[in-house]
């Protein structure tokens, strides 16, 4: 079976972050015909819940997001929508 571009971003958040709930949506169809969407990059919606993120402001929530997947931003990730809650504010 080959890893698709959504399960390796779901396997990378899940290594980083060990996330108590993750929801990770490919809305790249929605954007089909977009500028950025000619690169082969996708647009993708997450929300993560994690520990982590507990007592953090909201940018360094979002960069431990991004880090988790860096190397795959611009090539195969065009866009990525962020949602990142500690447990206390779900």
């Amino acid at each position: 079976m080959t890893d698709t571009r959504i399960d390796r971003m779901r396997s990378r958040f899940q290594a980083a972050l060990a996330p108590l709930e993750l929801t990770l949506e490919d809305d790249s169809a929605l954007h089909a015909g977009h500028a950025g969407a000619a690169s082969g990059g996708g647009h993708y919606n997450v929300r993560i819940v994690s520990l982590q993120f507990e007592g953090l402001k909201l940018v360094t929530r979002h960069r431990l997001v991004y880090d988790s997947v860096h190397d795959m931003m611009h090539k195969e990730i065009h866009a990525l929508a962020i949602t990142a809650l500690a447990p206390s504010e779900v």
